[in-house]
């Protein structure tokens, strides 16, 4: 999430305590959901496509637009918001958020936000992570006496599942960041935005395409991505991670590059 005003640079651990309950009688109520540019992780596109039983492709065309970063030059997706004066949430109402339980990594997290350090370590390159308050002028969440530490909020929250599921992805963007590459052109910023954010699609190009002719997947990978979507999306970070050139996770088949140079055929 992003405001103006919502950074205090204040780095937190897991151990760090704060106050704070947001609920319906509060009267700062759903003013958090207005005015916001919302970060959509790959994991959080699933969640919602599935909670709004949406084709992946769907739920981008109508919710989101694409922002690409200045800095890495990979697309992001971001939530897009009601064209009205406060840009509220599409999911939010009177009521609250519509959506709740399949929320966004983002919207869990909050009051809190996270950040993710990339520094040379003995061994390598080593990623710390940190957290901050996120301390908004309408917030009145903080005046409540219900204790947290960090650690607590995050397992109420449930985020853990979400950060184990983005794990690939968040690291492939500090990666990125981190590495004097060139810019990405739009045909790799297109296969990236398939792989991490359309799963439907990247399903149709993996399974359709001359995809498995080409590179060399095992039979048990194969049958678990066929299965299960989730792992299908962990796959895609793979993918990703071999057109970054970040990681060999990607291998041809025995042949198949002398006869796809011979053939000539279209580009994966």
């Amino acid at each position: 999430m992003s405001k103006m005003d919502v950074v205090v640079p204040v780095k937190l651990t897991l151990d760090s305590k704060f106050k704070f309950r947001c609920h319906k009688a509060i009267k700062c109520f759903t003013k958090c959901c207005s005015n916001i540019d919302i970060l959509l992780t790959p994991y959080d596109i699933l969640r919602l496509k599935n909670r709004l039983r949406l084709s992946s492709g769907e739920f981008l065309s109508k919710y989101t637009y694409v922002k690409i970063d200045e800095n890495s030059s990979l697309p992001h997706v971001i939530l897009k918001m009601t064209d009205d004066k406060e840009r509220t949430c599409p999911f939010v109402n009177s009521e609250g958020c519509t959506i709740y339980t399949d929320r966004p990594a983002n919207c869990r997290y909050y009051p809190i936000g996270q950040g993710t350090l990339r520094k040379a370590g003995e061994k390598g390159p080593e990623e710390e992570e940190f957290y901050f308050f996120i301390n908004e002028t309408h917030c009145l969440g903080y005046e409540d006496d219900k204790k947290w530490t960090i650690k607590s909020w995050r397992i109420d929250q449930e985020v853990n599942v979400y950060d184990e599921m983005n794990r690939d992805w968040k690291a492939m963007q500090l990666r990125k960041n981190t590495q004097a590459q060139d810019e990405l052109n739009e045909n790799k910023q297109a296969q990236i935005y398939m792989a991490c954010y359309d799963v439907d699609g990247f399903r149709r190009f993996v399974f359709e395409s001359r995809f498995l002719d080409i590179f060399d997947i095992e039979n048990k990978v194969i049958e678990r991505i066929k299965a299960d979507e989730s792992e299908l999306m962990k796959f895609g970070f793979n993918y990703v991670k071999y057109i970054l050139m970040v990681e060999q996770t990607l291998k041809f088949k025995a042949g198949a590059l002398e006869a796809r140079e011979k053939n000539n055929p279209s580009k994966l």
